[in-house]
């Protein structure tokens, strides 16, 4: 489906841009466009890949002019470009705002001018019943999406959504690791607290089913499970340092109990594709009339899809999950030696 194809991938230097590259540089495919903002990861790329198939854009999400400068003959877009840190978005929420939300909007907008033939973009857990900035952004980024799929039939604009991805950038297991080799207790906010466990190569596929099966403005998720924050840190102690220290600090501002994937009403409209749902989009118009004389008696019975009540791992079942990543795998080599 990629054959002579061009892709571009927003927010390239990052961890999802790396596994896509990974797993595309082995098809068929004619050019992958990295755009992001990030001159010395785009050379750092450059020199580990050196494959003429890639071509890296410097420019910014923000500007759509640097978008459309960039966009010139691509087909397909992967916007994975982001503010994802909690901490830092409740700081700074205008910029997330301007990344999450106008970001999304600039890219969209110049793909539909350009007649790219369909765009997928990345969302988080954080976006369902957002209570940090960085959720709120995204949420807000996933109404542009929809918002954005109601205005053009030319190119198809959809949306995926996933829980944490295990060793990507943010992720609390590079954290783990690096506290242990460095002598110090491994620092969790809440033992009880649980969170969706996804490697980078089901985000990647996550992402190429909703390119394969999307309807204008869907959104997809993907099933998957979970574990506590206690559990995640015994599973890396028992691989790493039986001896590790394990010191609560509390839950720190922005934080959920647990995560959402799917909320009460997405569920409702949800269709089970077996290792996914697809969220239809909403087809309600500007008549409000919809939105207070036609009900749902449904929604009563409805239940929100989250990291409480989805499958639960033990700490063998996490351990074995961590073993599968490369990152773990190479961090235990060195650690060993």
């Amino acid at each position: 489906m990629f054959k002579n194809k061009t892709l571009m991938i927003t927010g390239g230097t990052g961890s999802f841009g790396n596994a896509v590259l990974d797993r595309f540089l082995r098809e068929d495919i004619k050019e992958i466009r990295i755009f992001s903002r990030d001159e010395k990861k785009q050379d750092d790329m450059r020199k580990q890949y050196r494959n003429n198939k890639i071509k890296f854009h410097l420019g910014d999400a923000r500007d759509i002019a640097s978008v459309r400068n960039a966009i010139y003959g691509v087909d397909f877009i992967f916007h994975a470009a982001a503010l994802k840190q909690v901490p830092s978005c409740e700081f700074f929420p205008l910029e997330a705002v301007k990344t999450n939300v106008i970001g999304t909007d600039n890219v969209i907008t110049a793909a539909i001018e350009a007649g790219v033939q369909k765009v997928i973009c990345l969302s988080t857990d954080k976006a369902a019943y957002p209570i940090n900035a960085m959720g709120i952004s995204k949420a807000m980024m996933e109404k542009v999406v929809l918002a954005k799929a109601r205005t053009t039939t030319k190119t198809l604009i959809t949306c995926t959504r996933y829980g944490n991805v295990m060793c990507s950038r943010g992720s609390v297991i590079p954290l783990f690791i690096d506290q242990i080799k460095s002598g110090n207790p491994l620092t969790i906010t809440n033992p009880h607290m649980t969170r969706f466990l996804m490697s980078l190569d089901e985000a990647v596929e996550l992402v190429l089913f909703a390119f394969q099966n999307a309807k204008q403005g869907d959104l997809f998720i993907q099933k998957s499970p979970a574990c506590t924050v206690a559990d995640l840190a015994q599973a890396i102690r028992e691989l790493f340092d039986h001896g590790a220290k394990i010191c609560n600090i509390g839950t720190r501002h922005g934080e959920k109990l647990y995560e959402t994937l799917a909320t009460a009403e997405e569920k409702d409209r949800s269709e089970d594709l077996g290792n996914y749902w697809r969220i239809s989009i909403d087809g309600r118009n500007l008549n409000y009339d919809k939105f207070f004389v036609d009900g749902n008696s449904q929604l009563d019975e409805a239940e929100p899809y989250t990291s409480h009540n989805t499958e639960r791992l033990n700490v063998t079942q996490v351990k074995e999950r961590l073993l599968r990543l490369d990152y773990v795998q190479n961090e235990l080599k060195g650690w060993n030696l």
